[in-house]
């Protein structure tokens, strides 16, 4: 089997108030080899010069492949021409191996303001629909592209924000002008190369997604179009949520293991940042804001987030000791408290947990714990049943999810960790997408299995809980600050769990 192949090339010159371009959308579709892999589009226009652009990832589909996209917009100016008819082919790196859909050495075509070509054996083909739905838009357009051979007599959207608890079906127009009125194209509908493209648009005022197949009715029968058996999705953005260690000042070049954490948040959008051991001179117990590592890291990020901080005891003999939330998205509520039966802030031991309730676009309200507890034997059982009552309280019908966060000196399996399994309360969202099936046999089995046996040589300390009840499902999980993506930062590792709305 091909390990790629072009799905659909799109080509229109559109009119605009801000001028003539020429847009090309090259759509692949590439076997998943693993990690590492580029995916880019070679072509030329009427002048000859071959170009090189890089294709990005839209989605997965059922088995094994990808879509990936690249989607071009070049200008026509005084000093450059658009480039007209274009001869194209796709390249697949991986492993230092180069894989090619060049049509056998031929390469593909595509004249200058022709509109669709599926390449696709297939007689429907959704084009252009990307799987981020952004938060300002209110209602979705669709282009689908219908091979005239079948003589279609119709085109319905059926689509769903609700997992198909209902259905709504949307019809989809042909109009001959689709192209002058959505571009300013003169291209015509049909083209030359026998596809027609049908438009539709669904209302989604305050859904957080939309599921949809397509149903063509021709005069012989119905075809559909739903994504390989998955059917499309377009969501919102989804959360991610990031607990990391910080280590007190206690690393050479702590400044510049900050930036990288910050670097880390900027490119992979992160939401929410739960950080344990966030430092600050000790100030003869004063404190001293300008060293707090919380605001440091924050004012590293291009717009600043919300933060929420508080402190516990002396760490290191010479810092305030204390834990932080920093969310993208605005505060409710937010709180602190010690956990601990001490309170002395010269005691190891005294220990606080800070508490935010986040309001996430169309996901609802969240509240959300960054903890760094104690070790089993030094208090840890009393403090996380504080803790889990903290939270119990806190919750509402309203509340969409609850995250317990941090640092909780426990490993992974110990009868510490499976103190809070049997609460029956949370579920670790880590394990639950790295090894779903000790997962399983940890949360779901009954009798649960032994998380002593099921999670030998684990290792973690740092957990992500999500209440049992929550709104939200984990959908990836990725050890953040490791020598292979972004390098040491503390002596924790961080972990980022990915979720959306179920």
């Amino acid at each position: 089997m091909a390990l790629l192949r072009f799905i659909y090339v799109r080509n229109m010159i559109s009119r605009t108030v801000n001028g003539t371009f020429q847009e090309l959308s090259f759509a692949v579709r590439v076997r998943n080899l693993g990690f590492g892999k580029r995916v880019a589009i070679h072509w030329c226009g009427e002048d000859g010069n071959w170009r090189e652009s890089p294709a990005d990832f839209r989605c997965a589909l059922d088995g094994g492949d990808e879509v990936w996209v690249a989607d071009l917009a070049l200008p026509l100016t005084i000093e450059t021409s658009i480039p007209g008819n274009i001869r194209f082919a796709a390249c697949l790196e991986h492993g230092g191996e180069r894989y090619w859909d060049s049509r056998h050495g031929r390469n593909y075509q595509s004249d200058a303001d022709s509109g669709v070509i599926v390449f696709e054996p297939v007689d429907v083909r959704v084009t252009g629909c990307r799987p981020h739905l952004p938060a300002a838009m209110v209602s979705l357009p669709l282009e689908v592209a219908v091979r005239q051979a079948i003589d279609p007599e119709s085109v319905t959207i059926h689509w769903t924000t609700d997992g198909w608890a209902t259905a709504q079906e949307t019809p989809a127009y042909f109009r001959r002008d689709h192209w002058d009125r959505s571009a300013g194209s003169n291209a015509r509908n049909p083209n030359r190369y026998g596809w027609g493209v049908w438009a539709a648009r669904l209302p989604l005022p305050q859904a957080y997604r939309v599921e949809f197949a397509v149903e063509c009715r021709t005069r012989s029968g119905t075809v559909w179009d739903n994504h390989g058996g998955g059917n499309y999705l377009v969501r919102r953005d989804t959360l991610k949520v990031l607990t990391l260690n910080l280590h007190t000042w206690q690393e050479e070049d702590a400044a510049a293991k900050l930036a990288t954490v910050a670097r880390a948040i900027r490119e992979r959008r992160i939401d929410l940042v739960c950080l344990q051991e966030v430092g600050e001179d000790w100030n003869g117990g004063a404190g001293d804001w300008a060293t707090n590592a919380a605001r440091i890291l924050n004012d590293q990020l291009p717009r600043p987030y919300h933060l929420h901080t508080d402190w516990s005891h002396l760490g290191f003999d010479r810092y305030r000791e204390g834990v932080a939330i920093l969310s993208r998205h605005p505060f409710g509520a937010t709180d602190a408290g010690y956990v601990s039966d001490s309170t002395d802030p010269y005691d190891i031991h005294s220990r606080k947990v800070v508490m935010a309730q986040v309001r996430v676009p169309f996901m609802g309200v969240l509240n959300v714990f960054s903890a760094h507890l104690s070790w089993p034997a030094d208090g840890f059982y009393p403090q996380f049943d504080r803790l889990h009552r903290w939270a119990q309280e806190r919750r509402t019908p309203d509340t969409a999810g609850t995250l317990l966060c941090g640092d909780f000196n426990i490993a992974a399996g110990s009868e510490a960790f499976r103190h809070i399994v049997e609460t029956g309360a949370y579920e670790e969202q880590f394990l639950k997408i790295r090894r779903p099936a000790d997962f399983h046999r940890v949360f779901r089995d009954e009798p649960r299995a032994d998380s002593t046996q099921a999670l030998a040589g684990d290792g973690r300390i740092d957990f992500i809980w999500l209440d049992a009840g929550s709104r939200l499902r984990a959908i990836a999980a990725e050890e953040l600050f490791t020598p292979g993506v972004y390098g040491r930062v503390s002596d924790h590792t961080g972990y980022l769990v990915e979720f959306e709305l179920r």
